[in-house]
Parts: C-alpha cells; sequence; structure tokens
C-alpha cells in the first residue's frame, strides 16, 4: 500500500513540475516577444531630390513620367510610414520622414512647401499624431506635386550636389543620433552626379560623373571594368562613418544609346558607398511604379 502511495505521489510532483514548466516557458516566450516589439526601431526617412531636368517631360518623355514615377515612390514610403504609426499606436509611434533637396531651391516657396512635409513624430502629442495619421497621405502627394509643378513651370532645374551633401550634411540630415532610428536615405536621381558647384579631381577620382566624362575615361569599351578596377576610378570619399545609414538610390536612367552606363553608374555609387562604410544599399533603375514597388518593399522588409 505504502509503495502505491509514493508511486502516486511522485507522479503528482511531477505532473506538477511539467505544469510549471510550461506556464515558465509560456511566461518567459511573452516576455521575448514583448523585449521584440520593445527594441523594434523607430523610422528615420528622408528623401533627396533631385531637381534637374532629368524630370523635363520634352526631354525625357516617358509614361509616366519622371516626376509622376518620384511622387509614386514617395507616396509608397508614407503608406509604410503610415503602416508603421498604426502598429505601434499614438503613444509609441515616434517616426521622422522628411523631404530635402541639395543645394536648396532659389524659389522659397518650394523650400515652404518641402517644410511642411517634415515629420517628426517624437515631439508630438497623441493628438498631433492624430492629425497627421489621417492628413498624411493628402499632405503629402499634394505638397509634392505643387513642387514639381513649380519646378516645371520654371524650368529652373537646379540639379542635386549628391557628392557635396555626402561630404558635409548626410549625417546631419539623415542620422539619428538616437541608436532607436533606423535611418533610411532614399535619393531619387538618374544616377549621373554633377553640379556646378562641385567639379574636383584627384587623379582618376573625382566629384561627379557624367555621360561625357565617362566618355573621357574611356569606358565605352568592352574591358572597362578592368580599367575602372586597375586605375582606382571612382568618387573621392570624404566621410567614412556611415554604418548606420541605408541607401535605396531609385529611378538611375542611364543614356539609352549607351549601354553600359548602367554597370558604369552603380559600380561608381557602390565603390563610393562600400567606402563610406554603408552596410546595407540597393541601386534600381527607373521602372514603372509597380515593379518600383515592390523593390521598396523588399528593402524595407529584408
Amino acid at each position: 500500500m505504502k509503495n502505491i502511495i509514493t508511486v502516486f505521489s511522485l507522479l503528482i510532483c511531477a505532473l506538477l513540475l511539467i505544469q510549471c514548466g510550461k506556464k515558465e516557458e509560456t511566461a518567459t516566450q511573452k516576455n521575448d516577444d514583448k523585449n521584440v516589439n520593445n527594441t523594434e526601431k523607430q523610422l528615420n526617412i528622408t528623401f533627396l531630390l533631385d531637381l534637374s531636368d532629368r524630370i523635363e517631360p520634352t526631354k525625357y518623355p516617358e509614361a509616366p513620367e519622371h516626376f509622376e514615377r518620384d511622387q509614386a515612390i514617395v507616396k509608397d514610403f508614407v503608406d509604410y510610414f503610415k503602416n508603421d504609426m498604426e502598429k505601434r499606436g499614438g503613444y509609441k509611434a515616434k517616426g521622422k520622414m522628411k523631404v530635402i533637396f541639395s543645394p536648396q531651391p532659389s524659389d522659397q516657396n518650394i523650400n515652404k512647401i518641402a517644410s511642411e512635409i517634415n515629420i517628426d513624430l517624437s515631439k508630438m502629442k497623441p493628438q498631433e499624431k492624430k492629425n497627421v495619421f489621417t492628413t498624411i497621405d493628402q499632405k503629402f502627394s499634394g505638397n509634392l506635386a505643387e513642387i514639381y509643378k513649380l519646378t516645371l513651370s520654371q524650368k529652373n532645374y537646379i540639379g542635386s550636389d549628391v557628392w557635396r551633401f555626402f561630404k558635409n550634411d548626410v549625417i546631419d540630415y539623415a542620422i539619428s543620433d538616437n541608436p532607436d532610428y533606423r535611418n533610411i536615405l532614399v535619393i531619387i536621381t538618374d544616377g549621373y552626379l554633377y553640379h556646378k558647384d562641385s567639379k574636383s579631381n584627384d587623379k582618376n577620382r573625382t566629384t561627379y560623373l557624367t555621360p561625357e566624362s565617362i566618355t573621357q575615361n574611356g569606358f565605352r569599351t568592352n574591358n572597362w571594368k578592368q580599367k575602372f578596377d586597375a586605375g582606382d576610378y571612382g568618387f573621392i570619399t570624404s566621410t567614412k562613418d556611415l554604418q548606420n545609414l541605408e541607401i535605396l538610390v531609385l529611378e538611375v536612367n542611364p543614356e539609352k544609346n549607351s549601354l553600359k552606363d548602367e554597370d558604369i553608374v552603380k559600380a561608381y555609387l557602390s565603390k563610393w558607398f562600400d567606402e563610406m562604410g554603408v552596410k546595407k544599399y540597393e541601386i534600381y533603375n527607373s521602372d514603372l511604379p509597380v515593379n518600383t514597388k515592390s523593390r521598396i518593399e523588399k528593402f524595407l522588409n529584408n
């Protein structure tokens, strides 16, 4: 009888231990899930727009036009930003998103319109965030449309000094000091880097890349990559601590009669980003918005 009682007692103890273990495992899993959610980084998205003649329909006609493709790109990011707000809720959402130019347009109306779509949820109260959530789609689409409308009507194409932006401004404008942010820089450009104020050479390194310079460097041949590597061609690098920045370059539009330009442009940009310490970047040609959208989603979710 005693043996039966002893065995029965041991079985009860074993069952209790198993049950406690399951409860402890469940509690641990919940804590782990909570920690994952708490450590998920906030968004810090910066758009660097190239308001050069790349958007001029009479010079580079497309369907949709390039300025329409630009706006579709920004809309995709706005949707992603809005979904992130909804997921976090009014109290936890602290994302940032803005449109910038380098250099600033001379038209102060364009600068004012751009400043109105500079979003910083970390400085807002829940009610203010709610207002942003309900108006952000219309605000970004309307203001961007007005920016492109003014630029196209004036035909004062200021271009984009991408090289000088990386030299002087990228850390201040596109990277948060707070490690809780995921810093994403979206560069919308045709891929050729040129500005009248940034025309420097250091041996085979330059601050610019144009179809003319590609020809001058003798890259219109089949062995251009061998010459590129052997001659240490590329951009002059002045910034080397961008490991906390993700870069997505969209709307690269190489000369259609120069098939090698696509690879040459990407070789220049890739080498430059690598030397600046960028850990994650992608460079994509201009494409239909539906195809670009899938690339944006892949970049954001991987």
